[in-house]
């Protein structure tokens, strides 16, 4: 039942940053079955840490239960475009690797852009 599943987990799960503003490769995509796609990301956790992820989220649309975003923050730039080409050439090229995805992912490497205060 769609009340009983996560909205959204991850957090401070892996290595805490030190303060300095990380890169975080954004990913949104449609998915066939969200416990079937859990254990699949769950699978990839090695390779996460592995390729200097720092950090992870990942959240679902309130009124989408196959839709997924996942957000994983990384050290360098470099190091997220390096797992980015991982996933588009290991993962989600291999049905088997990705078992619940539906269509194909969009995916950003983003940067946190200067913002103004929102205190007066």
């Amino acid at each position: 039942m769609a009340a009983n599943r996560p909205r959204s987990y991850g957090g401070s799960t892996l290595r805490a940053n030190s303060g300095a503003t990380m890169p975080t490769l954004h990913i949104e995509h449609a998915i066939t079955d969200f416990p079937t796609w859990q254990a699949a990301f769950g699978q990839f956790s090695g390779a996460r840490r592995n390729a200097g992820a720092r950090d992870e989220r990942v959240h679902q649309p309130v009124a989408d239960p196959n839709y997924v975003v996942v957000d994983l923050d990384f050290d360098t730039v470099d190091e997220a475009n390096a797992f980015l080409q991982f996933l588009e050439t290991v993962v989600w090229s291999n049905p088997g690797n990705a078992p619940a995805l539906a269509g194909s992912p969009r995916a950003l490497v983003l940067e946190r852009a200067p913002a103004a205060s929102l205190t007066p």
